[in-house]
């Protein structure tokens, strides 16, 4: 009882912050960049976005969530795009709406899966998979972004470019380690001799290797025969989630160039990692602002609207659409409950 009035209580925080940082938005913009904006300014931008674009940002959002359900189904052999789908709109709901929801958010895709027929053990199969391969293309996006910046000549200054360098490379590596642990078999062993000895140096009582045994045999077979559908997933859906972002800063007319539009994207992922707010929200957007701002010279207002309508699609309309098709299911689910109770019990001939 403790616990639920305590997750309660940290829930109401946390949302209540997620929405004090989006109302003194423009207060956190002017506090951080020294450029003053006021919500009738950021208004006036919204007031000026045709219907055009709405609806585009609205058609690539859908193909987002099309996209991402090819994760899902590469990652649990039997699951539908359809299914997928309903997964993952109602899971990113629950997550979006609580402090750590993914916990909350697995759970309710375990309940989801089981009641399509699937069993535990390929439902946290499933699980594993989705989250290590958006871990590895989270890791991998700043990387890219890095890179993006230096070909395009953002970074004047020679050290700052080699250490920019060193670090997207040192990125890629660490990834590919763990992306060929995941596949290769002899790979996996150097790298679990290589936690041992770490272990046995720090003196931990734990042994990381043996977890990561446990969970690259529960993920291998998957990844084996799956990761170019996993990859071509994941791939797809950040490329369409980038595209809304595009679209949201030509429509504002906050749109800094390509390589500076991916940079912004990469940050805004890497922020919605934050779990002081859902999801990172309000947090997402501070930065966005920042980075437009203080770092590509795009004025406050087109930067701001920027941000609030990439929030918008990554994640506020994630929640009544996660409601539509949690409720969806679950009305199918008494339906089909009821009907099979209302169903008669079939004959069985009974051998003489």
């Amino acid at each position: 009882m403790k616990n639920k009035w305590l997750q309660i209580v940290l829930s109401v925080l946390s949302l209540g912050l997620a929405v004090a940082l989006v109302v003194y938005l423009p207060q956190i913009v002017q506090a951080l960049t020294g450029k003053p904006v006021s919500w009738r300014e950021i208004g006036h931008v919204f007031g000026a976005l045709g219907t055009g674009s709405i609806a585009l940002m609205a058609a690539v959002w859908l193909l987002s969530l099309l996209a991402y359900t090819f994760v899902l189904t590469n990652s649990l052999p039997g699951l539908t795009n359809l299914q997928g789908l309903t997964l993952n709109a109602a899971g990113s709901a629950v997550s979006n709406l609580l402090p750590f929801g993914g916990a909350a958010g697995v759970a309710l895709t375990f309940a989801m899966a089981k009641g399509w027929g699937f069993a535990n053990r390929s439902i946290v199969v499933m699980t594993l998979v989705s989250f290590i391969w958006n871990t590895l293309f989270r890791f991998v996006l700043p990387a890219v972004g890095i890179i993006a910046l230096l070909m395009s000549g953002e970074v004047p200054d020679s050290t700052i470019a080699r250490a920019g360098w060193t670090g997207a490379i040192s990125i890629l590596v660490l990834v590919a380690i763990v992306a060929v642990a995941l596949y290769w078999d002899r790979a996996a062993a150097v790298l679990e001799r290589a936690l041992d000895f770490v272990t046995r140096l720090i003196r931990l009582k734990a042994r990381p290797a043996d977890a990561f045994e446990r969970l690259r045999r529960d993920t291998a077979s998957i990844v084996r025969g799956r990761w170019p559908g996993l990859s071509l997933g994941m791939i797809f859906f950040l490329g369409f989630q980038w595209a809304i972002m595009l679209v949201c800063m030509h429509a504002t007319g906050a749109y800094p160039g390509l390589a500076q539009s991916f940079a912004v994207f990469a940050l805004s992922r890497v922020l919605t990692s934050a779990v002081v707010t859902p999801s990172g929200a309000g947090i997402m957007e501070s930065g966005v602002v920042f980075m437009l701002t203080v770092t590509f010279g795009v004025p406050a207002a087109p930067a701001a609207a920027t941000a609030l309508l990439f929030g918008f699609w990554t994640y506020t309309i994630e929640i009544p659409f996660g409601g539509l098709a949690l409720g969806a299911w679950a009305l199918l689910r008494r339906r089909n409950g009821r009907s099979a109770a209302a169903d008669p019990p079939s004959a069985i001939s009974k051998a003489p």
